[in-house]
């Protein structure tokens, strides 16, 4: 099942709750970046691919896995733009495509461990799961 880009990134937007048209493309969230070095694309390039519908480029780039998830780009952003949002958006696509390996609600019981916090399978659950 093969997903567009227009597709792609209502569903990146929609995971995120990210409102792109809010930015001003001032490039403070990169600025700010500690990981900025080793990324491809950069925070506020972020931005403005999603807003593009350039999903299969974020999708397949190495920045989704560098970022450190540190929310300095949040913190940083004058209109509360959120590309760290928007970055681990991408991340669960890529992850739920990788074999479409959604966790069904059955897998759960054999997961269960009482050293593994409630709240972790819960959260697996929802992250792996549509």
């Amino acid at each position: 099942m093969t997903v567009n880009e227009k597709e792609l990134a209502e569903r990146v937007i929609r995971i995120s709750g990210v409102n792109t048209r809010k930015c001003m493309k001032c490039g403070k969230c990169s600025g700010t970046c500690p990981s900025y070095q080793e990324m491809e694309y950069h925070p506020h390039q972020f931005v403005a691919m999603v807003e593009k519908g350039q999903i299969r480029k974020l999708m397949e780039s190495n920045s989704i896995w560098t970022c450190l998830s540190c929310f300095a780009c949040i913190e940083r952003c004058p209109r509360s733009v959120e590309p760290a949002k928007l970055i681990e958006a991408v991340r669960l696509c890529v992850i739920r495509q990788q074999g479409e390996n959604h966790l069904k609600a059955n897998m759960v019981p054999e997961l269960l461990d009482e050293n593994i916090p409630q709240q972790a399978i819960v959260s697996a659950f929802r992250k792996y799961s549509k």
